[in-house]
């Protein structure tokens, strides 16, 4: 658990912005496209007489396999030539180290130390125990909240930079699915601080409004999608 000493950070990249592009996945002709039209929002709720621990659990070690899956269908594109830093729009994230020390890396770089550090959590027996009677650590929320950051990271990278790959190989309607299922799992239990989300909030809004879910328990919706681009400034 190292790694979870220290922490990524985004901030902008100092460089003067390029005009902003079309972004291709808000389109509405891929905003639509879902491989299923269950309602999430009810997929996502504590089930009555489940541990919270044990299905945020679950949840999370669920959301790192597919998010890891998703990630390896463009992963021969992300490179450290295409992706010399892990960028989403306007924003750059740096890892940092067990020791503190900041990491410039590029996006595969970093998506490696993601998925790397949480294979390492989500098998330990200390950490996501799967034992009858074993106990999870007083730590357990706080873990589970860093990992959901570090795995929105990775699904906005891929939006954000190889969405016309993902249309390449028809698997936008997956993307698009795991993203919403995503969100709105991390907005039922306020895993990941709204600031964090803010740079992908006109997906969102796109996203969980069509599929009947625009509020949300921790009242994180649509209020925050107008401070994107101050969100990515100020950082």
């Amino acid at each position: 658990m190292d790694w979870l000493m220290g922490k990524s950070k985004g901030k902008p990249n100092g460089k003067k912005p390029a005009p902003e592009e079309k972004k291709l996945y808000l389109e509405p002709e891929y905003t639509k496209s879902r491989i299923t039209d269950f309602e999430f929002k009810e997929l996502v709720m504590l089930p009555r007489e489940i541990d919270l621990n044990e299905w945020l659990a679950s949840n999370t070690t669920t959301f790192f396999h597919h998010i890891n899956l998703q990630y390896s269908t463009i992963s021969e594109f992300c490179t450290g030539e295409s992706c010399q830093t892990m960028a989403v729009c306007n924003t750059q994230y740096y890892w940092y180290d067990e020791r503190g020390k900041k990491i410039k890396c590029t996006a595969p770089q970093y998506v490696d130390f993601v998925m790397s550090s949480v294979q390492k959590l989500v098998t330990d027996e200390d950490v996501f125990p799967t034992k009858y009677g074993k106990e999870f650590p007083n730590s357990f929320e706080s873990l589970v909240k860093k990992i959901c950051k570090y795995l929105f990271h990775v699904l906005a990278h891929i939006y954000s930079s190889h969405f016309k790959e993902t249309l390449a190989l028809e698997l936008h309607g997956h993307l698009n699915t795991l993203y919403t299922h995503f969100i709105l799992f991390i907005r039922e239990f306020n895993l990941v601080d709204p600031k964090e989300t803010t740079i992908m909030d006109d997906l969102t809004e796109v996203l969980c409004s069509s599929s009947g879910s625009s509020s949300n328990g921790s009242g994180n919706g649509s209020s925050n999608s107008a401070g994107a681009q101050n969100h990515v400034k100020e950082r």
